[in-house]
């Protein structure tokens, strides 16, 4: 799919491979607005450069280097040059994790990466032969199997900050989780601010300085997360973009496309057809 005559975007959800989800993509002109992913991101980048805000600072990821993003940590992007970037990345749900975590570090609960780019020739090129071996379609499913285990232990032993217990949350903290809350219950309503500052038990102006500090993202902000990551998973099913558009909460379709492709590089329609197509079988 492509979006200009210079910026081609691929993505491939491998059967028998529940929580993984691949992408490759060269971006001259996109530029993602501030967001954060479900799940963990880590890719290469192959050619050009890509510059970030995340973890409170601006990083540039260059040609060679691993780029990664936890879940629930905002961050945006564009291109560091003129000629942008391409990059192959890895999206993995946090069970993909636990499961080589408990290989590395069976007393550990949980894993942590503090930085955003590291300069790790090896991981780099373990992220490159897992991603090509899951886009071969030819390739069986213990290779992918092997790879994607190799790939993850060495990345968690190398660079994961493992942890065994979660770190005390206090009143404002769960003020504000208490609105995440409602907003992801609720994301297909119009709420008000008000509303979900009742809910939390402090000021509108409050919640929204005490949410921002917690999760990086305004309330409006993190309601169109939710709603995006809600529509992407329907794209998986056979609704019409529009009746999908409805479903989570934007007036119309028109405004699903345009969040989407700011979060994702792609229009819903575009990564519905590589979803269709990476689930049917290869001859």
């Amino acid at each position: 799919m492509t979006n200009t005559a210079a910026e081609k975007v691929h993505v491939h959800a491998p059967s028998g491979f529940p929580g993984v989800e691949l992408m490759r993509a060269r971006y001259v002109t996109q530029r993602f607005s501030r967001h954060f992913h479900e799940e963990y991101a880590i890719g290469v980048i192959e050619r050009g450069a890509m510059r970030f805000r995340y973890l409170g600072n601006d990083m540039t990821a260059a040609a060679g280097q691993v780029n990664i993003v936890v879940p629930g940590e905002p961050h945006d992007g564009h291109a560091a040059a003129d000629h942008g970037w391409t990059y192959r990345m890895f999206y993995l749900a946090p069970a993909v994790l636990e499961a080589a975590l408990q290989e590395v570090a069976p007393q550990a609960h949980q894993v942590h990466f503090a930085v955003g780019v590291i300069a790790d020739s090896e991981l780099a090129a373990r992220v490159l032969r897992a991603h090509c071996c899951f886009a071969d379609p030819g390739a069986s499913t213990l290779a992918r199997q092997t790879l994607l285990l190799d790939m993850l232990t060495h990345w968690i032993s190398r660079h994961g900050d493992r942890r065994s217990s979660l770190p005390a949350t206090h009143s404002e903290a769960g003020a504000a989780d208490a609105a995440r809350e409602i907003i992801s219950e609720r994301h297909a309503e119009d709420l008000r601010l008000e509303e979900i500052a009742t809910y939390a038990g402090m000021s509108p102006f409050h919640l929204v300085r005490v949410f921002k500090a917690r999760f990086g993202l305004t309330p409006h902000a993190f309601l169109v997360h939710v709603r995006i990551h809600r529509a992407r998973a329907l794209l998986r099913t056979h609704m019409r973009l529009a009746d999908i558009a409805a479903a989570v909460g934007f007036s119309d379709q028109s405004h699903l496309t345009r969040h989407f492709r700011r979060q994702y590089g792609v229009t819903p329609g575009a990564y519905r057809n590589f979803i269709q197509n990476s689930a049917r079988p290869h001859a």
